[in-house]
């Protein structure tokens, strides 16, 4: 299990994240991404429409269609009702459900800076885990761990 820590120090989430997403779908892979705030969740569905002109990312919210069929799942339950083995925590909040995935990206801001240590601190003494933590250096985003 892999978990990859992004600290947004000076891009905001919203140029990081569609690039994240993209990759994955260009790659055949589905995506959950959670976040218990409902604004910031309909924040993110429609970024994920209009945030390059020429991009097509297909998503949803949960619950608003067939969740099953969607690419990307905009939710705040970490249940993977689109069959996701990725799993992006987009409210700076660690959840442990995140460990059912294959893959974690927790994006956190200066805002949950103490919260994310914590959060890495405790899985590093957890077997099987694979951390990684990257912050945005002066020629893009750095492994600083």
């Amino acid at each position: 299990m892999k978990v990859d820590f992004y600290h947004l120090t000076r891009s905001p989430l919203d140029r990081v994240l569609p690039r994240i997403a993209a990759r994955l779908h260009d790659a055949g892979e589905r995506l959950l991404l959670l976040s218990d705030d409902a604004d910031q969740r309909r924040v993110i569905d429609t970024l994920l429409w209009t945030y390059a002109p020429d991009s097509f990312l297909p998503h949803a919210e949960a619950g608003t269609g067939n969740d099953a069929a969607q690419a990307v799942l905009i939710a705040a339950d970490p249940t993977p009702a689109n069959g996701a083995r990725n799993v992006a925590i987009v409210d700076g909040r660690w959840r442990d459900a995140a460990l059912g995935f294959d893959r974690a990206f927790h994006f956190f801001g200066e805002d949950h800076i103490a919260a994310a240590r914590a959060a890495w601190k405790a899985l590093g003494e957890r077997d099987g885990i694979e951390r990684r933590y990257w912050r945005q250096g002066d020629g893009g985003w750095e492994q600083a761990a």
